[in-house]
Protein backbone atom coordinates (compact mmCIF):
# COMPACT_ATOMS: atom_id res chain seq x y z
CA UNK A 1 0.00 0.00 0.00
CA UNK A 2 1.00 3.53 -0.40
CA UNK A 3 2.84 4.79 2.40
CA UNK A 4 0.68 7.75 4.33
CA UNK A 5 2.82 10.85 3.59
CA UNK A 6 1.42 9.99 -0.05
CA UNK A 7 -1.96 10.83 0.50
CA UNK A 8 -3.07 13.72 -1.02
CA UNK A 9 -7.15 15.41 -0.77
CA UNK A 10 -8.08 17.45 -3.79
CA UNK A 11 -11.60 19.24 -4.19
CA UNK A 12 -12.34 19.78 -7.80
CA UNK A 13 -14.65 22.29 -9.29
CA UNK A 14 -16.26 21.47 -12.73
CA UNK A 15 -14.04 21.83 -16.19
CA UNK A 16 -11.55 22.77 -13.10
CA UNK A 17 -8.06 22.65 -14.59
CA UNK A 18 -5.38 20.88 -12.49
CA UNK A 19 -1.89 20.20 -14.08
CA UNK A 20 -0.32 17.30 -13.81
CA UNK A 21 3.93 17.09 -13.94
CA UNK A 22 3.85 16.10 -17.47
CA UNK A 23 1.84 19.30 -18.20
CA UNK A 24 3.71 21.50 -16.69
CA UNK A 25 6.87 19.79 -18.15
CA UNK A 26 5.44 19.93 -21.48
CA UNK A 27 4.19 23.68 -21.31
CA UNK A 28 7.09 25.49 -20.19
CA UNK A 29 8.32 24.53 -23.27
CA UNK A 30 8.10 26.82 -26.19
CA UNK A 31 8.24 24.32 -28.81
CA UNK A 32 5.45 22.09 -27.34
CA UNK A 33 2.47 25.03 -27.39
CA UNK A 34 0.72 24.75 -30.76
CA UNK A 35 -2.48 26.02 -30.51
CA UNK A 36 -4.16 29.28 -28.20
CA UNK A 37 -5.46 26.38 -25.73
CA UNK A 38 -1.51 25.32 -25.30
CA UNK A 39 -0.38 29.22 -24.85
CA UNK A 40 -2.91 29.37 -22.59
CA UNK A 41 -1.97 27.02 -20.46
CA UNK A 42 1.72 27.80 -20.37
CA UNK A 43 0.76 31.52 -19.11
CA UNK A 44 -1.66 29.64 -16.04
CA UNK A 45 1.69 27.66 -15.75
CA UNK A 46 3.99 30.50 -15.08
CA UNK A 47 1.74 32.68 -13.03
CA UNK A 48 1.77 29.49 -10.71
CA UNK A 49 5.36 28.79 -10.43
CA UNK A 50 5.79 32.54 -9.56
CA UNK A 51 3.18 32.00 -6.94
CA UNK A 52 5.16 28.97 -5.46
CA UNK A 53 4.23 26.10 -7.19
CA UNK A 54 1.02 23.84 -7.74
CA UNK A 55 -0.88 22.52 -4.40
CA UNK A 56 -1.89 19.02 -5.97
CA UNK A 57 0.78 16.75 -6.93
CA UNK A 58 -0.43 13.33 -7.76
CA UNK A 59 -4.32 14.28 -8.91
CA UNK A 60 -4.70 17.02 -11.82
CA UNK A 61 -7.65 16.63 -14.31
CA UNK A 62 -8.10 16.71 -18.09
CA UNK A 63 -11.14 19.05 -19.28
CA UNK A 64 -13.62 18.90 -21.95
CA UNK A 65 -11.08 21.47 -24.73
CA UNK A 66 -7.93 18.89 -24.00
CA UNK A 67 -6.69 16.55 -26.36
CA UNK A 68 -6.72 13.54 -23.74
CA UNK A 69 -10.83 14.03 -23.91
CA UNK A 70 -10.40 13.59 -27.84
CA UNK A 71 -8.20 10.55 -27.46
CA UNK A 72 -10.05 9.26 -24.85
CA UNK A 73 -12.77 8.97 -27.14
CA UNK A 74 -11.46 7.59 -30.28
CA UNK A 75 -9.35 5.24 -28.84
CA UNK A 76 -12.24 3.29 -26.48
CA UNK A 77 -12.08 -0.98 -27.62
CA UNK A 78 -15.44 -2.06 -28.74
CA UNK A 79 -14.35 -5.89 -27.61
CA UNK A 80 -11.92 -7.08 -25.00
CA UNK A 81 -9.42 -8.57 -27.39
CA UNK A 82 -6.04 -7.49 -26.57
CA UNK A 83 -5.73 -7.20 -30.70
CA UNK A 84 -8.45 -5.30 -31.46
CA UNK A 85 -8.62 -3.98 -35.55
CA UNK A 86 -11.31 -1.77 -35.52
CA UNK A 87 -14.38 -2.36 -38.57
CA UNK A 88 -15.38 0.08 -41.03
CA UNK A 89 -18.38 1.06 -38.81
CA UNK A 90 -16.33 1.83 -35.89
CA UNK A 91 -14.04 4.01 -37.95
CA UNK A 92 -16.79 5.75 -39.16
CA UNK A 93 -18.61 6.23 -35.95
CA UNK A 94 -15.27 7.29 -33.95
CA UNK A 95 -15.38 10.42 -36.37
CA UNK A 96 -18.78 11.61 -35.14
CA UNK A 97 -18.53 13.85 -32.50
CA UNK A 98 -21.22 13.92 -29.76
CA UNK A 99 -19.67 15.83 -27.37
CA UNK A 100 -19.90 19.40 -29.08
CA UNK A 101 -22.74 19.42 -31.88
CA UNK A 102 -23.55 23.19 -31.65
CA UNK A 103 -27.22 22.85 -33.51
CA UNK A 104 -29.28 25.78 -34.08
CA UNK A 105 -32.47 26.13 -32.38
CA UNK A 106 -34.89 24.73 -35.16
CA UNK A 107 -38.32 27.25 -35.50
CA UNK A 108 -41.52 26.24 -35.89
CA UNK A 109 -42.48 27.15 -39.53
CA UNK A 110 -39.40 25.59 -40.57
CA UNK A 111 -40.10 21.84 -39.04
CA UNK A 112 -43.81 21.77 -40.08
CA UNK A 113 -42.09 22.21 -43.95
CA UNK A 114 -39.18 20.34 -43.51
CA UNK A 115 -40.27 17.28 -41.60
CA UNK A 116 -38.74 14.88 -44.10
CA UNK A 117 -35.22 15.80 -46.10
CA UNK A 118 -35.66 14.08 -49.23
CA UNK A 119 -31.87 14.96 -50.39
CA UNK A 120 -29.66 14.59 -47.64
CA UNK A 121 -25.90 16.04 -48.08
CA UNK A 122 -23.05 14.03 -46.37
CA UNK A 123 -22.71 16.67 -43.37
CA UNK A 124 -26.39 16.02 -42.73
CA UNK A 125 -26.23 12.07 -42.72
CA UNK A 126 -22.68 12.35 -41.19
CA UNK A 127 -23.87 14.62 -38.12
CA UNK A 128 -27.82 13.51 -37.67
CA UNK A 129 -27.09 9.32 -38.16
CA UNK A 130 -26.26 9.08 -34.52
CA UNK A 131 -28.28 10.16 -31.19
CA UNK A 132 -27.34 13.64 -31.21
CA UNK A 133 -27.09 15.01 -27.82
CA UNK A 134 -24.21 17.45 -26.87
CA UNK A 135 -22.32 16.04 -23.72
CA UNK A 136 -19.43 17.80 -22.07
CA UNK A 137 -16.89 15.64 -20.77
CA UNK A 138 -14.32 15.81 -18.09
CA UNK A 139 -11.42 13.08 -16.04
CA UNK A 140 -10.18 13.35 -13.22
CA UNK A 141 -6.86 11.74 -13.05
CA UNK A 142 -4.41 10.20 -10.62
CA UNK A 143 -0.46 10.07 -11.41
CA UNK A 144 0.66 6.66 -9.19
CA UNK A 145 4.41 7.08 -10.66
CA UNK A 146 6.88 6.26 -7.63
CA UNK A 147 7.68 8.94 -5.69
CA UNK A 148 10.56 11.29 -7.05
CA UNK A 149 9.58 10.00 -10.33
CA UNK A 150 5.94 11.94 -11.63
CA UNK A 151 5.34 13.05 -14.99
CA UNK A 152 5.39 9.91 -16.61
CA UNK A 153 1.86 9.14 -19.06
CA UNK A 154 2.06 5.37 -18.16
CA UNK A 155 1.36 5.66 -14.87
CA UNK A 156 -1.52 8.21 -15.59
CA UNK A 157 -4.87 6.51 -14.42
CA UNK A 158 -8.20 7.31 -14.35
CA UNK A 159 -10.20 7.57 -11.13
CA UNK A 160 -13.35 9.14 -12.02
CA UNK A 161 -15.08 10.40 -15.10
CA UNK A 162 -18.14 12.83 -15.26
CA UNK A 163 -20.24 13.41 -18.11
CA UNK A 164 -22.93 16.50 -18.61
CA UNK A 165 -25.18 16.37 -21.25
CA UNK A 166 -27.58 19.33 -23.20
CA UNK A 167 -30.85 17.25 -21.23
CA UNK A 168 -28.80 18.13 -17.97
CA UNK A 169 -28.15 14.64 -16.49
CA UNK A 170 -24.82 14.35 -14.89
CA UNK A 171 -23.24 10.72 -14.97
CA UNK A 172 -19.98 9.77 -12.52
CA UNK A 173 -18.53 7.15 -13.37
CA UNK A 174 -17.39 5.48 -10.47
CA UNK A 175 -19.98 6.32 -8.22
CA UNK A 176 -19.32 8.69 -5.26
CA UNK A 177 -18.07 6.06 -2.27
CA UNK A 178 -20.40 6.41 0.12
CA UNK A 179 -20.48 3.53 2.47
CA UNK A 180 -19.41 1.25 -0.27
CA UNK A 181 -15.77 1.36 0.70
CA UNK A 182 -12.75 3.13 -1.05
CA UNK A 183 -11.75 1.94 -4.70
CA UNK A 184 -9.17 0.25 -5.68
CA UNK A 185 -6.21 0.49 -8.57
CA UNK A 186 -2.90 -2.40 -8.32
CA UNK A 187 -0.45 -1.47 -10.28
CA UNK A 188 1.93 -4.20 -12.57
CA UNK A 189 5.64 -3.34 -11.08
CA UNK A 190 7.91 -4.78 -9.04
CA UNK A 191 6.09 -3.63 -6.03
CA UNK A 192 2.48 -4.16 -6.35
CA UNK A 193 1.77 -1.19 -5.23
CA UNK A 194 -2.30 -0.89 -4.69
CA UNK A 195 -4.01 2.46 -4.07
CA UNK A 196 -7.33 3.86 -2.45
CA UNK A 197 -9.20 6.24 -3.83
CA UNK A 198 -12.63 7.61 -2.32
CA UNK A 199 -15.04 9.99 -4.31
CA UNK A 200 -17.28 12.34 -2.45
CA UNK A 201 -19.92 15.26 -3.10
CA UNK A 202 -18.60 18.42 -1.83
CA UNK A 203 -20.96 20.15 -3.55
CA UNK A 204 -23.32 22.69 -1.39
CA UNK A 205 -26.41 21.88 -0.42
CA UNK A 206 -28.50 23.74 -2.45
CA UNK A 207 -31.35 26.18 0.16
CA UNK A 208 -35.31 25.38 0.46
CA UNK A 209 -35.39 28.90 -0.97
CA UNK A 210 -33.26 28.46 -3.72
CA UNK A 211 -34.77 25.14 -4.59
CA UNK A 212 -38.18 26.39 -4.55
CA UNK A 213 -37.62 29.03 -6.69
CA UNK A 214 -36.01 26.63 -9.24
CA UNK A 215 -39.21 24.28 -9.32
CA UNK A 216 -41.04 27.33 -10.35
CA UNK A 217 -38.34 28.14 -13.32
CA UNK A 218 -38.61 24.69 -14.53
CA UNK A 219 -42.69 24.72 -13.91
CA UNK A 220 -42.86 27.81 -15.97
CA UNK A 221 -40.34 26.36 -18.68
CA UNK A 222 -42.05 22.85 -19.01
CA UNK A 223 -45.65 25.12 -19.32
CA UNK A 224 -43.84 27.27 -22.05
CA UNK A 225 -42.68 23.86 -23.84
CA UNK A 226 -45.78 22.38 -23.61
CA UNK A 227 -47.46 25.29 -25.50
CA UNK A 228 -44.71 25.11 -27.81
CA UNK A 229 -45.71 21.42 -28.91
CA UNK A 230 -49.23 22.18 -28.80
CA UNK A 231 -48.72 25.25 -31.65
CA UNK A 232 -47.17 22.77 -33.66
CA UNK A 233 -50.21 20.30 -33.31
CA UNK A 234 -52.65 22.47 -33.78
CA UNK A 235 -56.37 22.18 -32.35
CA UNK A 236 -57.98 20.21 -35.02
CA UNK A 237 -58.44 17.15 -34.17
CA UNK A 238 -60.50 15.12 -36.74
CA UNK A 239 -64.01 13.82 -34.85
CA UNK A 240 -66.02 11.23 -36.46
CA UNK A 241 -70.21 12.27 -36.93
CA UNK A 242 -72.58 11.11 -34.64
CA UNK A 243 -73.69 7.44 -35.35
CA UNK A 244 -70.63 6.27 -36.86
CA UNK A 245 -67.80 4.41 -35.52
CA UNK A 246 -64.24 4.21 -36.89
CA UNK A 247 -61.95 1.37 -36.82
CA UNK A 248 -58.57 2.13 -37.56
CA UNK A 249 -56.28 -0.98 -37.69
CA UNK A 250 -52.07 -0.75 -38.39
CA UNK A 251 -51.62 -5.24 -39.05
CA UNK A 252 -48.70 -6.55 -39.95
CA UNK A 253 -48.85 -10.42 -41.69
CA UNK A 254 -46.07 -11.67 -39.04
CA UNK A 255 -45.08 -15.08 -41.07
CA UNK A 256 -46.08 -18.42 -42.57
CA UNK A 257 -45.12 -22.05 -41.66
CA UNK A 258 -45.79 -25.12 -42.41
CA UNK A 259 -46.33 -25.35 -46.40
CA UNK A 260 -44.99 -27.43 -48.65
CA UNK A 261 -42.96 -25.26 -50.95
CA UNK A 262 -40.44 -22.55 -50.71
CA UNK A 263 -40.50 -18.61 -51.53
CA UNK A 264 -44.05 -17.74 -50.41
CA UNK A 265 -45.97 -14.54 -50.51
CA UNK A 266 -49.29 -14.02 -49.42
CA UNK A 267 -52.00 -12.13 -51.88
CA UNK A 268 -55.23 -10.47 -49.66
CA UNK A 269 -57.88 -8.30 -49.43
CA UNK A 270 -60.32 -6.66 -46.95
CA UNK A 271 -63.96 -7.16 -47.70
CA UNK A 272 -66.09 -4.37 -46.39
CA UNK A 273 -69.80 -5.17 -44.99
CA UNK A 274 -73.05 -3.52 -45.65
CA UNK A 275 -73.03 0.27 -43.51
CA UNK A 276 -68.80 0.41 -43.96
CA UNK A 277 -66.95 2.72 -45.95
CA UNK A 278 -63.32 3.48 -46.41
CA UNK A 279 -61.69 6.97 -47.75
CA UNK A 280 -61.25 7.11 -51.39
CA UNK A 281 -57.61 6.60 -51.24
CA UNK A 282 -57.81 3.76 -49.38
CA UNK A 283 -56.02 0.33 -50.47
CA UNK A 284 -58.02 -2.18 -49.14
CA UNK A 285 -55.70 -5.27 -50.82
CA UNK A 286 -51.63 -5.70 -51.35
CA UNK A 287 -49.55 -8.46 -51.54
CA UNK A 288 -46.32 -9.11 -49.54
CA UNK A 289 -42.98 -9.58 -51.02
CA UNK A 290 -41.36 -13.29 -51.53
CA UNK A 291 -39.96 -14.19 -48.74
CA UNK A 292 -38.11 -18.21 -48.28
CA UNK A 293 -38.15 -19.83 -45.35
CA UNK A 294 -36.11 -21.15 -42.69
CA UNK A 295 -36.13 -24.10 -41.02
CA UNK A 296 -37.85 -23.64 -37.17
CA UNK A 297 -38.07 -26.31 -35.43
CA UNK A 298 -40.26 -29.03 -37.34
CA UNK A 299 -41.89 -26.33 -39.59
CA UNK A 300 -40.29 -24.06 -42.36
CA UNK A 301 -41.08 -20.20 -41.54
CA UNK A 302 -41.21 -17.76 -44.01
CA UNK A 303 -40.56 -14.45 -42.36
CA UNK A 304 -42.66 -11.47 -44.20
CA UNK A 305 -43.19 -8.81 -41.10
CA UNK A 306 -45.15 -7.09 -43.78
CA UNK A 307 -47.33 -3.95 -42.24
CA UNK A 308 -50.47 -2.42 -43.75
CA UNK A 309 -53.24 0.62 -42.53
CA UNK A 310 -56.36 0.34 -42.91
CA UNK A 311 -59.26 3.10 -41.98
CA UNK A 312 -62.70 2.46 -42.01
CA UNK A 313 -66.14 4.15 -40.53
CA UNK A 314 -69.31 2.36 -39.60
CA UNK A 315 -72.74 4.17 -39.92
CA UNK A 316 -75.56 2.86 -37.95
CA UNK A 317 -78.93 3.08 -39.85
CA UNK A 318 -80.41 0.41 -37.47
CA UNK A 319 -80.42 0.06 -33.50
CA UNK A 320 -81.44 -2.94 -33.22
CA UNK A 321 -79.00 -4.49 -35.57
CA UNK A 322 -75.56 -5.53 -34.50
CA UNK A 323 -73.27 -4.76 -37.01
CA UNK A 324 -71.06 -7.36 -38.86
CA UNK A 325 -67.43 -6.74 -39.11
CA UNK A 326 -64.62 -6.72 -41.99
CA UNK A 327 -63.78 -9.84 -43.19
CA UNK A 328 -59.81 -9.90 -44.39
CA UNK A 329 -59.27 -12.80 -46.99
CA UNK A 330 -55.87 -13.94 -47.69
CA UNK A 331 -53.99 -16.46 -50.10
CA UNK A 332 -50.79 -18.05 -49.89
CA UNK A 333 -48.47 -18.92 -52.79
CA UNK A 334 -45.14 -19.86 -53.52
CA UNK A 335 -43.21 -19.17 -56.65
CA UNK A 336 -40.33 -21.21 -57.53
CA UNK A 337 -37.17 -20.39 -59.89
CA UNK A 338 -39.03 -20.79 -63.24
CA UNK A 339 -41.90 -18.02 -61.85
CA UNK A 340 -44.52 -20.56 -61.48
CA UNK A 341 -46.56 -20.39 -59.03
CA UNK A 342 -48.78 -22.68 -56.54
CA UNK A 343 -51.57 -21.84 -54.00
CA UNK A 344 -50.58 -23.37 -50.88
CA UNK A 345 -53.79 -22.01 -48.96
CA UNK A 346 -56.77 -20.39 -48.39
CA UNK A 347 -57.95 -18.21 -45.40
CA UNK A 348 -60.07 -15.72 -43.18
CA UNK A 349 -59.93 -13.71 -40.12
CA UNK A 350 -62.77 -11.53 -39.00
CA UNK A 351 -60.99 -8.01 -37.34
CA UNK A 352 -61.24 -7.98 -33.18
CA UNK A 353 -64.42 -6.32 -32.08
CA UNK A 354 -62.30 -4.44 -29.30
CA UNK A 355 -59.82 -2.33 -29.62
CA UNK A 356 -55.86 -2.98 -28.77
CA UNK A 357 -52.94 -6.18 -30.02
CA UNK A 358 -53.55 -9.19 -31.44
CA UNK A 359 -51.48 -11.86 -32.15
CA UNK A 360 -54.10 -14.11 -34.60
CA UNK A 361 -52.78 -17.40 -36.14
CA UNK A 362 -55.23 -18.55 -39.08
CA UNK A 363 -54.77 -22.25 -40.39
CA UNK A 364 -55.10 -22.66 -44.04
CA UNK A 365 -56.58 -25.14 -46.66
CA UNK A 366 -56.21 -25.50 -50.62
CA UNK A 367 -58.68 -27.46 -52.74
CA UNK A 368 -57.37 -30.56 -54.51
CA UNK A 369 -58.20 -32.97 -56.83
CA UNK A 370 -58.68 -36.95 -56.36
CA UNK A 371 -55.55 -39.34 -58.65
CA UNK A 372 -51.66 -38.66 -58.55
CA UNK A 373 -52.17 -36.78 -61.94
CA UNK A 374 -53.15 -33.59 -60.04
CA UNK A 375 -50.04 -33.78 -58.31
CA UNK A 376 -47.81 -34.91 -60.63
CA UNK A 377 -48.79 -31.57 -62.59
CA UNK A 378 -48.44 -29.31 -59.77
CA UNK A 379 -44.97 -30.87 -58.48
CA UNK A 380 -43.56 -30.60 -62.72
CA UNK A 381 -44.94 -27.25 -64.40
CA UNK A 382 -46.89 -25.80 -61.27
CA UNK A 383 -50.21 -24.87 -61.00
CA UNK A 384 -53.23 -26.09 -58.78
CA UNK A 385 -56.85 -25.84 -58.52
CA UNK A 386 -57.80 -22.13 -57.15
CA UNK A 387 -61.10 -20.60 -56.37
CA UNK A 388 -61.87 -18.01 -58.79
CA UNK A 389 -63.82 -16.27 -55.58
CA UNK A 390 -62.02 -15.73 -52.96
CA UNK A 391 -64.67 -15.25 -50.25
CA UNK A 392 -66.06 -18.53 -50.84
CA UNK A 393 -63.76 -19.25 -48.01
CA UNK A 394 -66.54 -18.04 -46.43
CA UNK A 395 -70.00 -17.51 -46.99
CA UNK A 396 -69.38 -14.87 -50.21
CA UNK A 397 -71.38 -11.90 -49.76
CA UNK A 398 -72.76 -12.02 -53.18
CA UNK A 399 -74.47 -15.38 -52.29
CA UNK A 400 -78.04 -14.62 -52.28
CA UNK A 401 -79.69 -18.18 -51.67
CA UNK A 402 -80.74 -19.81 -48.57
CA UNK A 403 -78.07 -23.05 -48.52
CA UNK A 404 -74.79 -22.91 -49.88
CA UNK A 405 -73.46 -26.70 -50.98
CA UNK A 406 -70.13 -27.45 -50.96
CA UNK A 407 -70.78 -31.00 -51.27
CA UNK A 408 -68.04 -32.80 -53.14
CA UNK A 409 -65.54 -30.49 -52.81
CA UNK A 410 -62.18 -31.40 -51.69
CA UNK A 411 -59.79 -29.63 -49.57
CA UNK A 412 -56.27 -30.49 -48.03
CA UNK A 413 -55.48 -28.87 -44.86
CA UNK A 414 -51.79 -26.91 -45.19
CA UNK A 415 -50.14 -24.19 -42.79
CA UNK A 416 -50.86 -21.08 -41.08
CA UNK A 417 -50.39 -17.04 -41.10
CA UNK A 418 -49.85 -15.31 -38.12
CA UNK A 419 -51.37 -11.90 -38.48
CA UNK A 420 -50.69 -8.70 -35.25
CA UNK A 421 -53.33 -6.28 -35.44
CA UNK A 422 -53.16 -3.12 -33.34
CA UNK A 423 -56.61 -1.82 -33.36
CA UNK A 424 -58.01 1.74 -32.33
CA UNK A 425 -61.58 2.69 -32.14
CA UNK A 426 -63.40 6.32 -32.49
CA UNK A 427 -66.87 7.14 -31.93
CA UNK A 428 -68.48 10.40 -30.33
CA UNK A 429 -70.54 7.33 -28.40
CA UNK A 430 -67.77 6.48 -26.05
CA UNK A 431 -67.69 9.88 -24.61
CA UNK A 432 -68.22 10.02 -20.96
CA UNK A 433 -72.30 11.45 -20.68
CA UNK A 434 -74.88 11.35 -18.07
CA UNK A 435 -77.72 11.64 -19.93
CA UNK A 436 -76.49 8.50 -22.46
CA UNK A 437 -75.73 6.09 -18.72
CA UNK A 438 -79.84 7.25 -17.70
CA UNK A 439 -81.26 5.87 -20.48
CA UNK A 440 -81.56 2.86 -22.71
CA UNK A 441 -78.29 2.79 -24.74
CA UNK A 442 -77.93 2.07 -28.63
CA UNK A 443 -76.43 -0.71 -30.19
CA UNK A 444 -73.20 1.87 -31.36
CA UNK A 445 -73.66 2.89 -27.70
CA UNK A 446 -72.77 -0.33 -26.00
CA UNK A 447 -69.90 -0.69 -28.48
CA UNK A 448 -68.15 0.90 -25.69
CA UNK A 449 -68.22 -2.22 -23.76
CA UNK A 450 -66.24 -3.88 -26.65
CA UNK A 451 -65.60 -7.73 -24.42
CA UNK A 452 -69.53 -7.88 -23.59
CA UNK A 453 -70.55 -7.36 -27.03
CA UNK A 454 -68.07 -9.36 -28.85
CA UNK A 455 -69.87 -12.08 -26.63
CA UNK A 456 -73.59 -10.91 -27.49
CA UNK A 457 -72.00 -11.03 -30.97
CA UNK A 458 -70.74 -14.85 -30.65
CA UNK A 459 -73.51 -16.03 -28.37
CA UNK A 460 -76.51 -14.64 -31.42
CA UNK A 461 -74.05 -15.81 -34.16
CA UNK A 462 -74.17 -19.61 -32.60
CA UNK A 463 -77.82 -19.17 -31.94
CA UNK A 464 -78.57 -18.56 -35.48
CA UNK A 465 -75.87 -21.49 -36.61
CA UNK A 466 -77.93 -23.73 -34.03
CA UNK A 467 -81.57 -22.75 -34.77
CA UNK A 468 -80.81 -23.36 -38.96
CA UNK A 469 -78.98 -26.94 -37.77
CA UNK A 470 -82.81 -27.99 -36.20
CA UNK A 471 -84.33 -26.46 -39.04
CA UNK A 472 -82.73 -28.69 -41.16
CA UNK A 473 -82.70 -32.12 -39.25
CA UNK A 474 -86.78 -31.55 -38.85
CA UNK A 475 -86.93 -30.95 -42.62
CA UNK A 476 -85.10 -34.49 -43.12
CA UNK A 477 -87.65 -36.49 -41.09
CA UNK A 478 -90.46 -38.42 -42.24
CA UNK A 479 -93.72 -36.33 -41.93
CA UNK A 480 -95.57 -39.23 -40.85
CA UNK A 481 -93.01 -39.35 -37.73
CA UNK A 482 -93.41 -36.15 -37.18
CA UNK A 483 -97.70 -36.41 -37.16
CA UNK A 484 -97.21 -39.31 -34.57
CA UNK A 485 -94.76 -37.49 -32.45
CA UNK A 486 -97.30 -34.31 -32.11
CA UNK A 487 -100.62 -36.51 -32.00
CA UNK A 488 -98.74 -38.73 -28.92
CA UNK A 489 -97.88 -34.69 -27.34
Amino acid sequence: RAPEDEEEVAEVGWQEKLFSQFEVDLYLNESACQTPLDWQYREEIQKLEKAGGRKNCRIFTYTDHDRFTNLEELCQKVTDLDHEVPSYLVERMANVRRRRQDRRPVEASTLKSKIITWEPSEEFIKNNHVINTPVQTMYIMGDLGPYGKLGRREYENVLCTIKVDGNGVITVKPDFTGTKGAYRIELDGEKREVWEYTIENASAQVQPEEQEREQRVFRDLYGRHKDYLSGLVGTDFEMPLPGTLRLFVNGEIVSAQGYEYDNLYVHFFLELPNQWSSPPFQQLSGVTQTCATKAVGWDNVAYFCYPFTVDMFYTQEDEDSLPQWPVLYFEVLSLDFWQRYRVEGYGSLVLPAYPGVHMLTIPTWRPVELGTVAEMRRFFIGGSPELEDLTYVRIPSTFKGKRLSRFGFRTETTGSVTFRLCCLQQSKAFLENSALRQRMQSVLDRLGGFSQQSSVYNVLEAFQRARRRMQEARESLPQDLINTSASAV
